[in-house]
């Protein structure tokens, strides 16, 4: 369960790494533009990864010189490893297919995004969806046990662990007056 957005960080870092590589002037706005409409490069950039760098350019950017080094994304890799995303970034992430995250998991935290947002800051951590794993695990097993001593116990006969004297809380009213 540990790091399972990994897939969508590291998913980032190839994306912002193989169009750095393709252009001498490193990965600028212009040259990611560019990358996305040739259709010789296109098809090895991962859209979703590349439309998120694109939106977040300027944020990412953090000396604001126009091109994004390795150590600015490696900085926004570590970042949003620490603070998380939010509820659209991983849907629009997630959408790309690359992001090691399988549909029905996807599913399960886009429908308890709220419940494993602890902090309530609207981004979910690998630790907080980890956490929710945990704690979501243990009601399971609390509620498998709750269930399983109401199932065992009978009204009128006791449960399956009572003695043969098996009795009924109305057995008061039909005790034998021997």
């Amino acid at each position: 369960m540990s790091n399972l957005l990994s897939g969508i960080y590291s998913g980032l870092n190839s994306t912002h790494s193989y169009i750095a590589n393709q252009y001498k002037d490193g990965f600028t706005l212009e040259n990611l533009a560019a990358a996305r409409s040739d259709q010789k490069l296109a098809g090895n950039i991962n859209q979703s990864f590349a439309n998120y760098l694109q939106s977040n350019f300027s944020a990412i950017d953090a000396d604001g010189d126009g091109i994004i080094s390795a150590a600015e994304m490696t900085n926004k890799t570590n970042t949003l490893t620490s603070t998380g995303l939010t509820k659209t970034e991983l849907q629009q992430l997630f959408a790309s297919g690359q992001s090691g995250i399988s549909e029905s998991k996807m599913t399960e935290i886009l429908e308890h995004f709220e419940d494993m947002d602890t902090n309530g800051d609207g981004r979910i951590t690998d630790a907080e969806i980890a956490a929710f794993s945990v704690n979501s695990s243990k009601q399971e097993k609390m509620d498998e046990e709750r269930l399983k001593a109401a199932s065992n116990m009978s009204v009128f006969y006791g449960d399956e662990s009572s003695s043969d004297n098996a009795y009924s809380i109305l057995s008061y009213r039909y005790k034998s007056s021997s």
